[in-house]
């Protein structure tokens, strides 16, 4: 009776919700495993108290039910990726319109620029800077109606100097006919040459750029 009562001081009701409390997050087969043996140990002249075995029960329910939920989850984020996965090569070949202000230039060809303006403005600014951040050129527009607006870059800088390819950045200070300051909103735009799946979530590449699937605003067929 001593060998009972000292397996049973250790798989008592309070020692066994205290090892589910702290692992929560255990297998539901652990629990299973850790209630069995608490029945198959508890003494035959104090059972256990029927209370705390439906509490027992009842925590058993929660465990399973967080466990298929969580299996549940991840498949259902799988299924996801997945199909942002296969969504995202589709768009290989078209035209897309995301949010940004990147700028690709192949070094022959001019690069597009889109923004949009919420009013109409008496000029605008746009300035263009390298990847390090550095300005290149500046060009100061006139007037322009609300909404979106596209402008050409021919790659050169302020000299007139065939700037190389690569990845470049815009921004565009708007003033209004009051004289108030007006934001622009940028994109980013071009045709996509190529995904990346590495990180989990797709990237889309436009020469020299990149562009996260969840800032793309429009695709176009090319």
């Amino acid at each position: 009776m001593n060998v009972v009562n000292s397996v049973t001081s250790t798989t008592d009701t309070t020692a066994a919700s205290a090892a589910m409390k702290k692992s929560l997050g255990m297998d539901k087969d652990d629990f299973m495993k850790l209630f069995i043996a608490q029945l198959q140990y508890q003494d035959p002249l104090k059972p256990q108290d029927p209370s705390a075995m439906l509490d027992q029960l009842s925590q058993l329910s929660l465990v399973e039910q967080a466990y298929n939920n969580n299996t549940a989850l991840k498949n259902l984020l799988t299924a996801q990726n997945n199909s942002m996965a296969m969504t995202s090569v589709g768009f290989i070949g078209k035209d897309v319109k995301a949010n940004g202000n990147a700028i690709t230039f192949d070094g022959t060809n001019p690069a597009s620029m889109q923004f949009n303006l919420s009013v109409p403005v008496s000029s605008a600014t746009v300035t263009i800077s390298n990847n390090a951040g550095q300005v290149v050129k500046s060009s100061t527009l006139g007037a322009l109606s609300a909404g979106d607006t596209l402008i050409a870059w021919d790659g050169r800088d302020k000299d007139g100097v065939l700037l190389p390819a690569g990845a470049y950045t815009f921004s565009v200070n708007a003033t209004s006919a009051s004289g108030a300051s007006v934001a622009a909103t940028t994109f980013t735009t071009g045709r996509i040459d190529g995904v990346n799946l590495a990180g989990g979530t797709p990237v889309l590449t436009v020469g020299a750029t990149t562009i996260s699937f969840a800032d793309v605003i429009s695709v176009m067929g090319a």
